[in-house]
């Protein structure tokens, strides 16, 4: 089953009608959008929506299925319709049982991010470390549910790289209102310098900035922003 030669087939079928996206939504009591994914191939039809649909345009469901019109030529027995309709619903719960997988990943994945953050303290790594790990659930989950959107592969790459940038774009901005509003060591560093001829400074290193804590654990104890040149000069 090809969901992209049935989409532009609905799409024909549509405009064989003289029907804007909107005006079908109306008439079946769906969305703009619903439509919209119907005919890129990104959503199917519920099957109730499918018998409507192929009534309203005057073809069979076999042929919505395939995305062609049959000749009437052709062989249209009952067998043909029944494979047809079970690749159907093979390919929808398919769909169904994805979108649930997605979603249960993503809030795993968003509970561990939370939990992590919220139990250990900004100077110990192991916060990090199970951000990350959360992360990898979370973005796992994004993929599934992209997965049912975007028909196309290169839509669906830039989606999740995207993704990828805004949840790392997120941790850099959390470590950065850290360090600038609270005085905590950001979490996210890549490398901790400690010298035991300065002991009252610690470097912290991220892939943005650069960070030191003055007089750890003392009451003068301090936690800024330098910038990179500063820290050799």
């Amino acid at each position: 089953m090809d969901q992209i030669k049935t989409g532009m087939f609905l799409k024909e079928l549509r405009k064989e009608k003289g029907l804007t996206q909107e005006q079908l939504a109306e008439m079946l009591n769906v969305s703009n959008r619903t439509v919209s994914r119907w005919e890129t191939g990104s959503n199917m039809p519920d099957i109730n929506i499918l018998v409507e649909i192929a009534e309203f345009y005057d073809v069979s469901i076999p042929e919505i299925i395939y995305g062609e019109r049959k000749s009437e030529n052709m062989d249209k027995e009952t067998r043909e319709t029944a494979v047809a309709m079970a690749e159907y619903g093979q390919n929808t719960a398919k769909i169904a049982k994805q979108k649930v997988i997605g979603i249960l990943m993503s809030a795993f994945g968003i509970f561990i991010i939370v939990s992590a953050l919220s139990i250990f303290p900004s100077d110990s790594s192991w916060g990090s470390i199970y951000a990350v790990f959360g992360s990898v659930f979370l973005l796992a989950g994004i993929y599934f549910l992209i997965r049912q959107v975007v028909a196309q592969w290169g839509g669906r790459i830039l989606i999740f790289l995207g993704c990828i940038g805004l949840l790392f774009g997120t941790f850099a901005l959390s470590d950065f209102i850290a360090v600038t509003q609270f005085d905590q060591v950001p979490r996210f560093r890549y490398e901790t310098i400690y010298d035991s001829r300065n002991s009252d400074e610690i470097v912290y290193k991220t892939i943005f900035f650069t960070a030191v804590q003055k007089n750890p654990g003392t009451e003068d104890e301090q936690v800024f922003i330098i910038k990179r040149d500063a820290l050799g000069s």
